[in-house]
């Protein structure tokens, strides 16, 4: 089969290496959520600056880890596979624990956790048939964003309820049009066409 264009519109050099900067910044990503949900609990669901501080490294490093790794060249296999997988599990801990103490719609959650399931699944059957991952989509980046949106206005301001409804439908709709970005990004690769 053909390859076509590149659909991420430009050559990236993917490393084989595991150990960079960058990845570690996405492992750290991945951890930073267990003491944001154990610290809350413990200390009768008050905000505390501990808890603050790690929520704010957690945004900053969904931005840091991409960002060195495009400044030191390092942009690497595991690095598209660690860094939405962090985002996911990360957004797995913190959603889950916001349904737990009712701040957040289990049926919310459930439609957050099925996309993220399918498009994980699509990912490992362009890993299957093509050898390498797809790098993120762009859409899927502001989906993520749109929701930690939502994640911050319930967690850390419980009471603006006419905000969460708000913020919630941008969710939903960003989680509709970047599944269907995804989609047809892995319709495109499956026909042939070339990829970071």
């Amino acid at each position: 089969m053909a390859e076509l264009q590149n659909i991420d519109r430009r050559e990236v050099d993917v490393k084989q290496v595991l150990f960079t900067w960058s990845n570690l910044i996405s492992v750290s990503r991945i951890l930073v959520a267990i003491p944001i949900v154990y610290l809350h609990y413990t200390n009768g669901r008050e905000i505390t600056w501990a808890i603050t501080l790690l929520v704010f490294y957690g945004i900053i490093s969904d931005y840091l880890d991409g960002y060195v790794a495009r400044q030191t060249n390092q942009i690497s296999e595991w690095g598209k596979i660690l860094d939405p997988v962090a985002d996911k599990f990360c957004a797995f801990l913190l959603f889950l624990y916001a349904v737990y103490i009712n701040l957040i719609p289990l049926w919310f959650f459930v439609i957050e956790i099925v996309r993220d399931a399918v498009i994980m699944g699509g990912s490992l059957y362009i890993r299957k048939l093509r050898g390498k991952v797809a790098m993120a989509e762009m859409s899927g980046k502001v989906s993520v964003n749109a929701l930690g949106l939502y994640w911050l206005s319930v967690f850390f301001y419980p009471e603006a309820e006419s905000v969460h409804l708000v913020l919630m439908g941008n969710s939903l709709a960003l989680m509709i049009f970047s599944f269907f970005d995804y989609l047809h990004r892995f319709n495109e690769i499956r026909k042939g066409v070339k990829f970071n």
